[in-house]
Formats: structure tokens, sequence, C-alpha cells
């Protein structure tokens, strides 16, 4: 997959990025670095939309043929993400489509389970920016 998010620091206890675990498909490849979306009962699975619930970012690679349905996802640091469109250092920011991307939150948004974090930088479309993760 393209547009991985990449660590930059983590944070928690251990310095891990507080991991925690999700139920996933079997039959599903998930890269590491990959923006992970929640749905109940607590499975977790590749981000492909706007605005989807964030439960955090991949942190090992999920081969299609291992047979496991569990993933582990970071919560806590701050990651690289890919601007979709412009950011200003600052704005809350929420999944993209097609995946892996983040947008600023839209204005008339209040539901705190979509926002990833906060931008460390401002970034034009494609750029890269360092986002504050603490989910």
């Amino acid at each position: 997959m393209a547009r991985e998010v990449t660590k930059i620091e983590q944070y928690g206890a251990n310095s891990d990025g507080d991991p925690r675990g999700f139920d996933c498909a079997s039959g599903t490849k998930i890269s590491k670095g990959t923006v992970l979306k929640f749905a109940t009962p607590r499975t977790a699975s590749a981000s492909t939309g706007t605005g989807d619930i964030f439960a955090g970012i991949a942190a090992a690679d999920k081969s299609a043929t291992d047979y496991t349905t569990r993933v582990s996802c970071w919560e806590n640091g701050i990651y690289e993400f890919t601007a979709s469109r412009a950011i200003i250092a600052g704005d809350l920011l929420q999944t993209a489509a097609p995946g892996n991307y983040v947008i600023p939150l839209a204005a008339n948004t209040s539901s705190k389970q979509i926002v990833v974090g906060y931008a460390l930088k401002s970034a034009a479309a494609t750029e890269r920016v360092q986002v504050r993760v603490d989910n």
C-alpha cells in the first residue's frame, strides 16, 4: 500500500506507542503503517474513507494468508501522514479517501471518534505532515 504512515516518536509507558489489539478478518492483508478504522465489535480494518472512526496505525504487517484475526495498532505519539489537501499547523485532522491520507476536520464536526490528531506543521496537498496522535 502507498502512503504508509511512519513513526517519528512514540509515547507511553514503554515508548512503544501504547499498542492496542483489535480483531480483523483472517484473509485480509494489512501493511505496517496503515491507518485503521474502527467497527464494532472491537474490529479494525484499513481506512478507505473520509471521516472514518480512527482506531490507530497498524504496528506490524498482517499477511492475508497467516490465518490470524488480530492486528495491533499504535495510538500515542508523533507520526508522519500524507496531506490530502492544505493543512495548517494546529488543525485537528481526520482520515481521507482513498486511505492513509489526512485532511482538516470539518468545521461542523463534533465527533471526537474521527479525530486522528493535530498537525504539528503546515503542509500542502500530497506533502508529508507530522501529526500528534493521542487516541
